[in-house]
């Protein structure tokens, strides 16, 4: 017998649960799809075409409606000879300017034509911003610019007043750009610049979380595909679809955790997936998941993180959110990055305490101070400094932020409370 053995009585095909598969219909998005669907008709009709917007956290379906509802235009453009249809495909996740995204965007299309890349350095931004314009253009007819995660560019939103405007202002002329940009942050409309919300002119389509029910239902035909008959029993996807749906309302997470819990049975050698599985899996996963609700944060959110990790540092938590924001402008200032005001760190701070991250308290001094808040990490600061120096854009501020947490023995190696 070998170490590594075949599974042949959990899994009969795992690609279900992976985060990579593409389902064959979309489930419990009937109202969003049908927005979708009205925004993308102009493309078809030949008529101008507004950009488009999705809002939702992580794990509510705004990708892969996105992927579903281009491969059927794609399809059905194909039907059209007057319709000259093509699709641009960019993740913003490790880009946090209008000028890296441009880049990205030429190189993807000097890709498809076997041309050399661009250096990301030593170009003005109207320059890249030109080169992307010719490539448009060469390409030619209806170009969609998917920009997934497009709220990492914070600030930096030249990009989304340049693009829309770019066939009335001449820079092309046989083509005709339109965005659709993906956000995990409810309020990236919000701060974006005037300029830029006059010219968006887009279609909004909002993606709520998951309920435990709609979660069951998507969860149900990738099970019957993923596990062997009799396998799971009764109650594993409903605990499953529950646990995700009080959480964080996450389909990722409902399949991650369903993975997780055949996972742990296999390495059991037991013959079926049982509650027990489940709730082992969810304490699994809760762990990865506060590393990976670090790791999703905007470029925003880890600047708040990288401030809130310096006081603690210093041992000066809990820290009032005003007093917070004083070290995250230095940090912005010193990252080359635009800051966003004391109102929106608040923000990015309740999302983080909502992810478990941080905890928040509530303190009252009566007339003289009245209420606010104040915070302090949740976690093991050595994990979160093991995320921002895995973040190449603050790798040197959590550097002299574990310098500082090693003089002051405040750094706290063991994570297994974690």
């Amino acid at each position: 017998m070998g170490m590594f053995e075949r599974d042949q009585q959990v899994f009969a095909d795992a690609e279900p649960l992976d985060d990579s598969y593409e389902p064959e219909d979309i489930r419990e998005r009937d109202d969003e799809l049908e927005k979708y669907q009205r925004a993308l008709q102009p493309i078809i009709d030949n008529r101008p075409t507004s950009n488009i917007f999705l809002y939702g956290k992580t794990g509510t379906g705004k990708t892969v409606a996105t992927k579903f509802m281009l491969s059927h235009l794609e399809t059905d453009a194909a039907e059209y000879d007057d319709v000259d249809l093509s699709t641009l495909w960019v993740s913003c996740e490790n880009l946090s300017s209008s000028y890296q995204v441009a880049v990205a965007l030429v190189n993807e299309l000097r890709r498809d034509q076997g041309k050399d890349r661009i250096s990301t350095t030593g170009y003005s931004q109207q320059r890249v911003f030109n080169l992307l314009y010719e490539e448009l253009d060469r390409l030619g007819g209806t170009v969609i610019i998917v920009l997934d995660e497009i709220d990492n560019i914070g600030h930096s939103d030249d990009i989304l007043y340049g693009l829309p405007r770019a066939r009335s202002n001449n820079y092309v002329e046989d083509a005709r750009p339109v965005i659709i940009g993906i956000s995990n942050d409810f309020q990236f409309r919000e701060n974006l610049s005037p300029k830029v919300k006059d010219t968006l002119a887009e279609k909004e389509i909002l993606f709520p979380p998951y309920d435990a029910n709609q979660l069951r239902s998507i969860l149900n035909p990738r099970a019957e595909k993923a596990f062997h008959d009799g396998v799971l029993e009764g109650d594993v996807v409903p605990l499953c679809a529950a646990f995700a749906a009080q959480d964080t309302g996450s389909a990722r997470q409902a399949i991650r955790l369903l993975r997780e819990a055949g996972e742990i049975a296999q390495a059991e050698d037991a013959e079926c997936v049982t509650e027990d599985y489940v709730r082992n899996a969810q304490d699994e996963l809760e762990k990865n998941q506060l590393y990976e609700g670090m790791q999703e944060l905007t470029t925003q959110g880890h600047a708040v993180l990288c401030a809130l990790a310096y006081h603690q540092s210093l041992d000066e938590v809990p820290i009032r959110s005003r007093d917070l924001y004083h070290r995250y402008v230095k940090i912005c200032d010193r990252l080359d990055a635009d800051s966003v005001s004391e109102r929106r760190v608040r923000d990015h701070l309740s999302d983080m305490n909502m992810l478990g991250l941080i905890s928040v308290y509530e303190r009252n001094e009566g007339l003289s101070a009245g209420r606010y808040h104040e915070y302090e990490l949740d976690v093991p600061l050595k994990a979160v400094l093991d995320v921002l120096q895995s973040t190449n854009r603050f790798e040197e501020v959590a550097g002299i932020i574990q310098s500082t947490a090693e003089d002051n023995n405040l750094l706290q190696a063991d994570l297994s409370a974690y």
